[in-house]
């Protein structure tokens, strides 16, 4: 579909590589690493899209046919970003402040060629049940979500058993909400 375009993805998450191929949309990987400190003043729903602007501004000097596109995604509740876990106790405490609530997840894009920059946000409800502390502790030991915002993947074991109920796109939750990604990209 985009076969005139060389689309780089400044990501390194496999999920995000997952929707794009799943999408059709041929890319190369250049992940950046950027410092993820995270400035006071941005309201908590918009530090995804300030994240991800920060990983598409690593390329300052694109070639005519090339596009960044950079995604970063954040898991919200009572006003609180819960980033990725550091160990297996920063993981348990994560699951069990989402168990029985409803939270937000927040994908942030930031979609730039040598012409110009587009960012735009995308957020999705995911309401879990009650999770009891052998679902968690299971979760976390079989599947090691350590490399996941609010410690745990929608498509993984604990997003089948675990979530109820989501309002909005399930691909934003993966961590690219690919139908704005998409519709984006047509207009480049």
């Amino acid at each position: 579909m985009f076969d005139d375009k060389k689309i780089i993805l400044a990501s390194k998450s496999p999920r995000r590589q997952m929707i794009l191929t799943e999408a059709g949309i041929d890319f190369i990987v250049k992940a950046v690493d950027i410092t993820e400190e995270i400035c006071e003043k941005i309201p908590t729903f918009d530090v995804a899209q300030h994240l991800a602007e920060k990983k598409a501004m690593q390329f300052p000097f694109l070639h005519k046919n090339e596009i960044v596109i950079a995604a970063d995604t954040t898991v919200i509740i009572n006003d609180t970003i819960l980033g990725k876990p550091e160990d297996a106790a920063e993981a348990v405490r994560m699951l069990s402040s989402l168990s029985g609530k409803t939270h937000s997840v927040v994908t942030g894009v930031c979609i730039k060629d040598m012409h110009r920059v587009f960012s735009f946000s995308d957020t999705t409800l995911v309401e879990f049940k009650t999770l009891t502390d052998k679902e968690i502790d299971y979760y976390i030991k079989q599947y090691e979500p350590y490399d996941k915002a609010g410690a745990y993947g929608i498509q993984e074991w604990i997003g089948m058993i675990g979530i109820t109920r989501i309002e909005g796109s399930y691909f934003n939750v993966m961590g690219l909400p690919i139908h704005k990604v998409y519709n984006a990209l047509l207009t480049f």
